[in-house]
């Protein structure tokens, strides 16, 4: 059963779920010596940078703090999960482990929700030849309403089917929508409850900070 509560406050401009009560989820150096003639292996491709834009760069911790962000209190890596998406493939999380992951949770009977996804495409154009991963996991019991909505909206990043509740209720969701960074070691780095608007200056700071680390 979802739970509409529509509130008046930054933190609760989301629509609220009755879900578990779960908490979030949660290099070696080279030691070989210096006389060691191997040829060294091949260091892989650094992604290329975002397409320029103007505006401030912040750092991730002052973009983190403009954006209003809660960071875990300890390190944790991000819950995997394999979802199906509306095409009838699967989106898996581990698949992307070495890229920055924007995870957000989501319904299409949720006002909030429809007003962030044009920012977060705008988010995910500007940087998706960094490798950026954006999966928006829609709670909607009816998966037949996500493809209409998609295809109205124009929206071109992953978008998977969580109709059970099952991934919201692992990753300890109550409100829509709720998104989580993690970063490229697979860690949660950071997590919004309620929208965002995240095509700012601090939003972009804080993805090309991540794909830098």
């Amino acid at each position: 059963m979802l739970v509409v509560a529509v509130a008046l406050t930054v933190l609760a401009t989301a629509t609220w779920l009755t879900v578990g009560a779960h908490e979030p989820p949660a290099a070696r150096p080279d030691t070989r010596p210096a006389t060691d003639t191997r040829t060294p292996a091949a260091a892989p491709a650094a992604p290329p940078p975002a397409k320029g834009r103007g505006g401030r760069v912040l750092s991730v911790a002052d973009a983190v703090k403009d954006l209003d962000l809660i960071r875990p209190a300890r390190t944790k890596l991000a819950e995997d999960f394999t979802l199906a998406t509306p095409d009838g493939n699967r989106f898996r999380l581990h698949d992307h482990r070495g890229r920055v992951v924007f995870i957000n949770f989501w319904a299409t009977w949720c006002p909030p929700c429809r007003e962030e996804m044009p920012a977060m495409e705008r988010l995910y154009q500007q940087h998706r030849e960094t490798g950026f991963v954006m999966v928006a996991v829609s709670a909607d019991t009816n998966a037949k309403n996500v493809p209409a909505f998609v295809k109205e909206q124009k929206l071109s990043f992953s978008v998977a089917l969580d109709p059970q509740l099952e991934v919201a209720n692992v990753y300890g969701v109550r409100a829509l929508p709720s998104s989580f960074i993690v970063d490229k070691n697979g860690e949660l780095v950071a997590l919004a409850l309620g929208p965002r608007a995240w095509d700012t200056d601090a939003a972009h700071s804080l993805i090309e900070g991540l794909v830098k680390r």
